[in-house]
């Protein structure tokens, strides 16, 4: 059996079964946890656990089946999204966004981080997005949500910053070709729309510049190029145009304007 453990959430699909599938190629016997059915056969070193990781119980069930292991990685990338505009939205679904986005996922790094402050040694990925940086017009929870995991990693990385055996790294991806758009009600949008895969990256490419980006001891990482770019603009752009440029993305309806 391997010697390193990794916990992986939203391990289900997308970017999480990418990572799932590079820990065990690096070695790693792997727990991972989401709130969407397993279906892939990931191989012995993989053990999968069906939770809603929107609640603090649902992560300590979580910690629970880790077992008292030591965690040597941590993915934290459970995450949900939601389109449509938002005094269109159902309060349950928005607070569904932010619990699973934010509560659990600094619920897990409160829970995970002191073992390897203590010890100094661990790894930690945590997905962020592009989105943070953007004010998400038809997107607005779920981008606010993603710009709190974003600066939230850079804090606490600071704050850590003399644990330098415990390497914290924010994946910072542009529109990825997952089920997030089905999921989120946005495949009638411009970035969702299905029959335009090629506007958005490759799940596994994304997943390996985090891994890489994590292995490295780098920060934080825009996936792609065009992301990068996106990123370096963002800071410079009023957000008023921002806001523009996203509703034209993520408008429902937007799909058939182009």
């Amino acid at each position: 059996m391997p010697e390193k453990f990794a916990v992986i959430t939203g391990g289900s699909t997308g970017i999480g079964a990418e990572l799932v599938k590079l820990a065990v190629k690096d070695g790693y016997s792997v727990l991972t946890a989401a709130d969407t059915p397993f279906t892939e056969d990931f191989g012995p070193e993989v053990e999968t656990l069906d939770v809603d990781l929107s609640t603090v119980e649902g992560v300590d069930r979580l910690l629970s089946r880790a077992d008292d292991r030591r965690i040597d990685l941590l993915c934290a990338n459970a995450g949900h999204g939601l389109g449509h505009a938002f005094l269109d939205q159902k309060v349950e679904d928005w607070r569904h966004v932010i619990d699973t986005n934010i509560t659990g996922t600094i619920y897990l790094l409160h829970k995970v981080l002191p073992a390897m402050v203590a010890r100094n040694e661990g790894k930690v990925l945590v997905t962020g997005s592009i989105a943070g940086y953007i004010p998400g017009s038809f997107q607005a929870v779920y981008n606010a949500s993603k710009s709190f995991v974003d600066y939230f990693t850079d804090a606490i990385r600071n704050e850590l910053k003399e644990s330098d055996g415990v390497q914290i790294t924010t994946l910072k991806p542009g529109p990825v070709d997952t089920d997030f758009f089905a999921r989120g009600d946005m495949l009638d949008t411009l970035v969702g729309d299905p029959d335009t895969p090629e506007k958005r990256r490759d799940p596994a490419l994304v997943a390996k510049d985090g891994w890489d980006a994590l292995m490295s001891g780098k920060d934080s990482i825009f996936s792609g190029w065009s992301t990068k770019i996106q990123g370096e603009m963002a800071g410079i752009t009023p957000a008023s145009v921002l806001a523009e440029q996203h509703r034209k993305m993520a408008e429902p309806g937007s799909a058939d304007k182009n």
